[in-house]
């Protein structure tokens, strides 16, 4: 007989602390076998079916080299006590208090450099990483990614005009001390939990499966945390959009488009293809008509009308592009602007349409007032709100439910946490609008805080609970330079006035396209990317979009 229950899945909230919800050692169905199955007094068995499983305990998985450096635990035969044969004999009682144990990075000691810990890659973040002075701190970077993504060009990569890795960056090319320096490092993992009392956080390892346990999960301890873990594209609960509609955050988003894009071609010039089917087969849907969606269609119809037409021949003439908007295409630009978007893409063979999408069947779209609107390829970008993460800390929220953040990036409620770029938004009481989810908020952001941490870093503020005297200076004022956005065939949109309302200068067409191509190959992360962009589209110019479907 084994004595068995099932242990509470959801750590109870802790004063002053922010929880997510991360499994215990206790989050198991446990039992106590009889008769000894091994002699580790590390191992707990549980009985199910009649037959005894091994459950890895504790110490033997904190031993398991997971590719994470310095995530390590003592083996089990190191023990004095390795020897002893006995049975893991563990009671209803000790079961109900026994506290998680984790692998990990503990508290920086006295004569340490204080450690700085960052969530996320995104623009915030590896603006923050980049400019973090090391001689001062160690940095521990966490992200399920390890690569930064130059958003602006994301949208080139479907059709072609640039290769994926032109668009990505490497966290530790950034900050090389996470590649280079003993006590900083990048670990390819989720944060599922954040105890600010210890000034710990808790993370769970990316697996994929690839690993002999999961989930494996371990602790960090920080001095300073910074969430930059981004935002979630927005589907407003409408049904079958996850299910079947592609979103354009990250170059795997990419890289599904253009093989879903290529297939279809492909699949469509197969005998016994029906009309209909051809039209269904090509017709690609682009939803939201923000900045995303101008450039998608812009890029694919600059794709159809030249690549497709000379090696799609046969099905050229069934191929059509169509952007849903629920509003006014590029509403944060200046009137003349948008209205050249509109004239530009119709001419370039995009069908501007005006809907509100009420569901996604997998191969037709249904509006608000009945149409249906048939589709091979549907790609999804009508905004970011906060993750499930973000949703799940208990901390004070920004309107539209962001980290609450005060006038330095700080979230006042607690000890040495920082958040920004798009997870996070000044709270309703500083009298400051929430920012908009743009790649050069993130990114100014990034710049002030990484200077604020420098100079309270060389104040001796650097440690937990060191910086409460020390004067911050200036708070955080964002000062918008502009937008820009392509709309293909050589033509672009440039609108530098600093607000909706404010007055400036705003240009469209050939030069307004030089500009833009200029500006990001200019804010493109490495020399290595800054080679690879002009070659990609130099190589486009002159041979065409690679049409290559691998994979």
């Amino acid at each position: 007989m084994a004595l068995a229950r099932i242990a509470r899945t959801n750590m109870r909230r802790r004063s002053g602390s922010a929880f997510g919800s991360y499994a215990s050692v206790n989050d198991t169905f446990y039992g106590i076998a009889y008769t000894p199955l091994c002699p580790l007094q590390s191992n707990v068995y549980f009985k199910a079916n009649d037959k005894f499983s091994h459950i890895p305990g504790i110490k033997e998985q904190n031993h398991l080299n997971f590719s994470m450096r310095g995530i390590s635990g003592t083996p089990h035969y190191q023990h004095s006590s390795a020897n002893t044969p006995r049975v893991a004999e563990v009671s209803e009682t000790e079961l109900e208090h026994e506290e998680p144990r984790y692998a990990g990075l503990e508290a920086t000691k006295a004569s340490e450099k204080p450690r700085v810990v960052v969530l996320g890659t995104g623009w915030a973040a590896c603006r923050f990483l980049k400019g973090l002075d090391t001689e001062i701190y160690d940095v521990v970077c966490i992200s399920p990614r390890n690569h930064m993504v130059f958003t602006p060009l994301l949208a080139s990569t479907c059709v072609g005009t640039l290769e994926f890795r032109s668009v990505a960056e490497p966290v530790s090319q950034i900050q090389d001390a996470l590649a280079k320096n003993p006590n900083s490092y990048f670990y390819l993992a989720s944060c599922t939990g954040i105890d600010t009392d210890k000034h710990e956080i808790y993370c769970e390892v990316v697996n994929h499966g690839e690993l002999p346990y999961e989930p494996y999960q371990f602790k960090v301890a920080y001095d300073k945390l910074v969430i930059a873990s981004g935002a979630e594209p927005l589907t407003f609960g409408i049904k079958g959009v996850k299910e079947h509609g592609f979103f354009l955050r990250e170059v795997n988003h990419a890289q599904e488009i253009r093989k879903r894009l290529l297939l279809n071609l492909m699949l469509s010039e197969n005998p016994g293809i029906s009309e209909e089917e051809k039209k269904r087969l090509l017709h690609c849907v682009f939803i939201g008509g923000g900045p995303t969606g101008v450039e998608f269609s812009g890029e694919l119809s600059d794709f159809v009308m030249r690549d497709v037409h000379e090696r799609y021949t046969h099905v050229k003439d069934y191929v059509h592009v169509t952007l849903i908007e629920a509003n006014e295409i590029l509403s944060s630009f200046d009137l003349s602007l948008r209205q050249y978007a509109m004239k530009h893409l119709t001419k370039s063979g995009v069908h501007l349409m005006r809907g509100v999408v009420k569901e996604v069947h997998p191969k037709k779209i249904v509006l608000s007032d009945g149409t249906d609107v048939p589709y091979g390829l549907l790609v999804w970008s009508t905004g970011v709100g906060p993750s499930e993460f973000v949703k799940a800390l208990n901390f004070p929220k920004s309107p539209g439910g962001r980290i609450g953040v005060d006038e330095y990036l700080r979230v006042p409620s607690v000890e040495d946490v920082f958040a920004l770029g798009d997870c996070a938004g000044f709270l309703e009481q500083t009298g400051r609008r929430v920012l908009p989810a743009l790649a050069q908020v993130a990114e100014r952001e990034g710049k002030y805080l990484v200077e604020l941490f420098n100079k309270i870093g060389k104040q001796n503020g650097a440690k937990a609970f060191c910086s409460k005297d020390i004067p911050f200076g200036d708070p955080f004022v964002y000062r918008h330079l502009g937008s820009m956005a392509s709309v293909g065939r050589y033509k672009a949109l440039v609108d530098l006035r600093q607000s909706k309302d404010a007055k400036g200068v705003s240009l469209a067409g050939f030069v307004s396209w030089l500009i833009w191509r200029s500006a990001y190959l200019t804010r493109v992360v490495s020399w290595r990317n800054r080679f690879y962009v002009p070659m990609n589209w130099a190589t486009t110019l002159v041979f065409g979009r690679d049409n290559t479907r691998i994979g």
